[in-house]
């Protein structure tokens, strides 16, 4: 029996070492990574950039507490802000920590406790960014959540409407549902939330965990929308496979967030920043965004075209390299099927397929993908005709 706590369900791959867009385990086996540590290794695994920031870093030092002045994390932050509407930074650890942070921070600001947030959303695991999550299946077992958290429809205007009164502190939404199942907001609702906050006085969230470090095309996925918010959280592929977590928000909201308000030991840590950093100098420049808009729309038209037309596949939806391809049926053994053919991918819900392949995947290795793909569900479509 296992020393490990059964929190996850875990395929049978025992992984050995990784390196770029490859993973092998322990029996040699290799696997096209179209899965990047859940959207972690946007520069693929073990980069070079990313690899030598943390040995120069291991030589300096590793840990010193925020006691102290530390001149990484002011570079790394202003990588951030210089990309975002953010003004100021707080470090953490996860993304989940990230989404702690901006409750707290919203609250704190504003003197008002409701948070809306969305149905089908997903912000973490810990009890407020738990409570913030809109599926019951997260907050199953572990009895009343916390009060003041209000969850209304994606996409649904006048929902959002009715549900703001003058006790709301802040809106928080992700502008593409990762775990919910890859569904994008429409820009007329994005327009239309960050009017309701504006006029009413309340803060404007974006979870950017999954979507942000430039998975959509851009440093973060709300710079599709032409909206500034308030607020705004990043995690996963900030640290390259590092455990890190950001939470950015506008000035005026500084002087919340005073000293004895909140505080990450971990976070910060120069190990961490020392791979942020190089992640953000390598992502942040424009030709690589625009590389990955251009593989995006590469893999879907792909997609489209190889396996679009099969009655398994419902829709094929997404932006840059985070693709969702919906089925008319639960995909877990689809999954399986493509790990056993050597191609790593996730779901997002039952139903849903989910890409999210290290931004520096190359054309070649989409076409690979998809092949594989399109062999599986073709396989699945002669299972069930």
């Amino acid at each position: 029996m296992s020393a490990l706590f059964p929190t996850y369900k875990r395929f049978n791959l025992s992984v050995k070492q990784a390196s770029g867009t490859t993973v092998e385990d322990t029996d040699g086996n290799t696997y096209l990574d179209f899965g990047a540590g859940i959207g972690v290794c946007n520069l693929g695994h073990r980069h070079p950039d990313v690899q030598l920031a943390l040995e120069n870093q291991l030589n300096q030092y590793w840990h010193v507490s925020n006691l102290y002045q530390q001149p990484i994390q002011e570079a790394t932050a202003k990588w951030l802000i210089e990309n975002s509407t953010g003004d100021q930074v707080f470090f953490c650890n996860s993304g989940t920590e990230a989404n702690e942070s901006a409750i707290k921070l919203a609250r704190k600001a504003t003197g008002k406790h409701k948070i809306i947030s969305f149905k089908q959303s997903f912000h973490g695991r810990t009890f407020g960014s738990m409570a913030a999550t809109g599926q019951e299946k997260i907050h199953t077992g572990f009895g009343p959540m916390l009060e003041s958290f209000h969850y209304v429809p994606f996409n649904d205007r006048d929902a959002v409407k009715r549900a703001v009164d003058g006790d709301t502190a802040a809106i928080m939404m992700e502008m593409i549902q990762g775990e919910g199942g890859i569904h994008m907001a429409d820009p007329d609702f994005v327009q239309e939330v960050a009017h309701v906050c504006r006029q009413n006085d309340v803060l404007l969230i974006i979870d950017e965990v999954q979507t942000g470090i430039g998975r959509t095309g851009k440093p973060f996925a709300y710079q599709h929308y032409d909206i500034s918010p308030d607020i705004i959280t990043s995690a996963k592929g900030l640290g390259g496979g590092v455990p890190i977590g950001a939470m950015m928000a506008k000035k005026t909201l500084r002087d919340a967030f005073g000293p004895g308000s909140h505080a990450a030991t971990f976070g910060g840590n120069p190990l961490a920043m020392a791979a942020a950093q190089a992640v953000l100098k390598h992502v942040f420049q424009d030709d690589f965004l625009h590389g990955v808009t251009e593989k995006g729309r590469y893999l879907q038209e792909r997609l489209n075209k190889s396996v679009g037309d099969l009655p398994v596949v419902s829709s094929i939806r997404g932006k840059g390299l985070m693709i969702g391809i919906e089925c008319t049926e639960d995909v877990s053994h689809k999954i399986s099927s493509l790990i056993d053919k050597g191609l790593l991918v996730l779901n997002a819900g039952p139903n849903v397929i989910r890409l999210l392949p290290p931004l520096i995947v190359s054309k070649q290795e989409i076409d690979v993908a998809v092949q594989l793909l399109s062999g599986v569900l073709t396989d699945e479509k002669a299972s069930i005709t």
